[in-house]
């Protein structure tokens, strides 16, 4: 099965802070094991560089620590992850837990306290309405059995 997977947890230096989130060794091997992985990072393919300031969900919005107003920029990145995943098959998704971007059913509240609130990231929310299952990566064991 084709799995696109959020790039900083295959250890892409691509977080807001030029850092990577990068799965453990043996569970990255397995995953490998038993299926083809689809690098994104949505921040990255809307035209964010990295580093850039955090950035939170505000309702529909999207702002960064600074104020700025990144909404757009996330939206063209979900889109162009959302093509990626339809290009390669991708009938899953492994995404970076609490993201506004790729967070699923948890992300920060929008006042960059380290509050989380329930609710997703806009390219977990466009995957997820496309059909491509959405796991977060504390849910890998349920990839590994797939």
């Amino acid at each position: 099965m084709n799995i696109l997977v959020s790039a900083c947890l295959l250890g892409v230096a691509c977080r807001y802070d030029g850092a990577s989130k990068g799965l453990p060794e043996d569970v990255l091997r397995a995953l490998m094991a038993r299926h083809t992985l689809v690098p994104a990072c949505p921040e990255q393919l809307g035209g964010l560089q990295t580093p850039r300031a955090p950035s939170e969900r505000q309702g529909s919005r999207i702002v960064m620590r600074t104020g700025a107003d990144v909404t757009d920029a996330y939206t063209r990145g979900a889109q162009q992850t959302l093509a990626l995943a339809q290009r390669f098959g991708c009938t899953a998704a492994l995404l970076k837990q609490r993201s506004p971007s790729c967070g699923k059913g948890e992300i920060y509240d929008g006042t960059f306290t380290g509050t989380l609130t329930p609710g997703d990231g806009v390219t977990a929310a466009l995957l997820s309405a496309h059909g491509v299952r959405v796991y977060g990566e504390d849910d890998v064991a349920e990839l590994l059995n797939l």
